[in-house]
């Protein structure tokens, strides 16, 4: 069985926990953890855990609305943490021991009860990776922060039964935004983040019929709505927008099983 929620998503923080059970053992993965750690832990508790249930933590790269207290709260609870080496020389190279390893493209990494295979995606971070869960039967893609698409990313997600997929702005909001001309450049660029458009073009290069959950995620306050970003991935395959849903800042999305 996987499962997944989020625990906020956002400029102001991300969190998602991935969960996989087979028989009587269950294995927990933190991807980022862009929160303080007095904030991890209401959130923690409404998904019905504790830092002490967390097995592992993939960091993506090193904003600090992605890696936010992972480095205090591995070494106050002794959670290993995987992350690409370009992310951890980015992130001042904290002294880990052996709780730290290092994730590339491509290789496969066995946590218990589901594989993690992380994968590279165009953004504006050192060696950022996104990455895509399985438990043997049922796999769960993610890309919450990419600024293009690419035949790689694209390759990673197909054939998933659950998509976690960055919305972040719709176009016009952005133009129209009292950002900087720079700011709204960084965004809306290649190694930026998606538009809800860009966004729909991945879905629908990825639609199947075993493709059940999708959710938006990582939307801006300022520059996008939930409405518009459901409406824009339903466009993009044919269905109606109350077939998806969308990840909150506050708390996220509760738990949703993919199989």
């Amino acid at each position: 069985m996987l499962r997944f929620c989020s625990l906020g998503s956002g400029s102001s923080g991300n969190a998602t926990l991935i969960e996989a059970s087979s028989g009587i053992t269950t294995s927990r993965v933190l991807v980022d953890c862009g929160f303080t750690q007095r904030e991890l832990k209401p959130r923690l508790a409404r998904a019905g855990l504790e830092v002490g249930d967390i097995d592992a933590i993939f960091v993506t790269h090193e904003h600090g609305d992605h890696i936010g207290c992972t480095v205090a709260l591995s070494k106050r609870h002794g959670i290993p943490i995987w992350m690409s080496r370009g992310t951890w020389r980015a992130a001042g190279q904290p002294e880990l021991g052996d709780l730290l390893h290092f994730a590339r493209d491509g290789d496969c990494i066995a946590l218990g009860d589901m594989q993690l295979m992380p994968y590279t995606v165009p953004h504006d971070a050192h060696e950022p990776l996104q990455p895509c869960f399985s438990d043997g039967a049922m796999r769960l893609g993610v890309l919450t922060d990419a600024g293009s698409i690419t035949a790689h990313l694209l390759e990673q997600l197909k054939g998933c039964q659950a998509l976690l997929l960055e919305c972040n702005h719709d176009r016009e909001m952005l133009a129209a935004s009292r950002y900087p001309w720079s700011l709204k450049q960084r965004i809306g660029g290649r190694f930026g983040h998606l538009s809800n458009d860009t966004a729909g073009e991945i879905l629908a290069a990825c639609m199947h019929g075993g493709l059940k959950h999708v959710v938006a995620a990582h939307l801006s306050r300022e520059n996008n709505r939930p409405e518009l970003a459901l409406t824009a991935l339903a466009l993009a395959v044919g269905a109606d927008a109350c077939d998806m849903r969308a990840a909150g800042p506050q708390w996220g999305f509760d738990w949703i099983d993919v199989g």
